[in-house]
């Protein structure tokens, strides 16, 4: 394969081109390194992945719709992961139009050359945060989701429509990834269990929202790029059995799929923050304050159709899965209490 992946100096784009690597697979790397969080993190993460065989990173934004064409026609990718976004629900309340060129303008122009460039398959990010009002639980990809509660959501919603045009229209082979509560080593510090370290290490209260009366499907990175790599591994194929006088919200009859990926045994903050404590060796002073808005009281996906068609198979939980972030956080920062 030679694959483009997009927000490579992401979170989790970062982990999955580290793991194709370590597979033999030649990887591009595209990033904006944009400075929603601190860039220093994302070079580090670029670091990480420069001068290793098959590996070349470019500069660059989505929203340049030419410079992305040239792009693909210099190197000819046979695949593609899209795991660039501006990322953040609460984030979309104070600057909805970075949302609108990179989730939807961006996206727009990768679609765009998938198609010219006849790639074999796209597999790209949306989010749990698709479910919106539907508070069904576990969310099913089967279940309605037309009502965001953010402009986040709304944009990884559209993202998933889009899509499914495309593969309708121009029969792409195209997967879409609805992601958990992703959490781990080289995680996001916007994310609360990054957050809670950085307060709880410093003696400061943490922020616990609706009062600690919430619950998330947390999920481990090592967890989440095995779906990922599982998914670009099964292109996605169209249902011989669907209909449209009856449309089944799992499949299509076009080569597109939308997967869960999450762990599946959601935990309540207040006890994700016990577990924080013990991993950390400290108590947390704890401000609790209402639900913010655009956000959701609860999480819990329903993985099973991962599971059937892809492999998946979380395995890390919370506790262990913290160790692990806590380990590298003390690492990272050089911090030592």
């Amino acid at each position: 394969m030679r694959v483009l992946v997009t927000g490579v100096a992401g979170f989790i784009g970062y982990h999955v081109a580290d793991t194709l690597l370590d597979r033999g697979e030649e990887v591009v790397g595209l990033d904006s390194l944009n400075d929603y969080y601190d860039p220093e993190l994302k070079s580090a993460r670029i670091a990480q992945l420069d001068g290793r065989e098959g590996f070349s990173f470019h500069h660059q934004d989505l929203s340049d719709g030419a410079k992305l064409d040239a792009l693909f026609k210099r190197y000819q990718f046979t695949h593609v992961i899209n795991l660039a976004a501006q990322a953040g629900v609460r984030y979309s309340l104070e600057a909805p139009e970075a949302y609108v060129q990179s989730n939807l303008v961006g996206f727009n122009h990768l679609l765009e050359c998938c198609r010219r460039h006849t790639i074999e398959h796209l597999v790209y990010a949306s989010s749990g945060s698709v479910s919106g009002l539907n508070q069904m639980l576990p969310s099913s990809v089967s279940h309605t989701v037309g009502h965001p509660m953010s402009l986040y959501a709304a944009t990884k919603r559209s993202n998933e429509l889009c899509a499914h045009a495309y593969s309708h229209l121009f029969r792409m082979p195209t997967t879409g990834l609805r992601f958990f509560s992703v959490y781990g080593p080289w995680g996001r510090p916007d994310m609360a269990l990054f957050l809670f370290t950085e307060k709880m290490l410093r003696g400061d209260p943490i922020d616990v929202y609706n009062y600690g009366d919430m619950t998330r499907d947390w999920t481990h990175i090592s967890d989440i790029v095995q779906g990922i790599i599982a998914a670009l591994d099964h292109p996605a194929q169209p249902d011989p059995q669907w209909s449209g006088d009856a449309p089944n919200m799992e499949t299509s009859s076009a080569p597109f799929r939308v997967y869960h990926l999450g762990r599946g045994k959601p935990v309540s903050l207040m006890e994700a923050v016990t577990q924080l404590e013990e991993a950390l060796g400290v108590s947390a002073e704890k401000r609790l304050l209402p639900m913010q808005l655009g956000d959701v009281k609860d999480t819990f996906a329903e993985i099973e159709a991962a599971k059937r068609d892809l492999g998946f198979a979380p395995r890390v939980d919370l506790a262990e899965g913290l160790l692990d972030f806590v380990q590298w956080y003390r690492e990272y920062t050089k911090y030592s209490r």
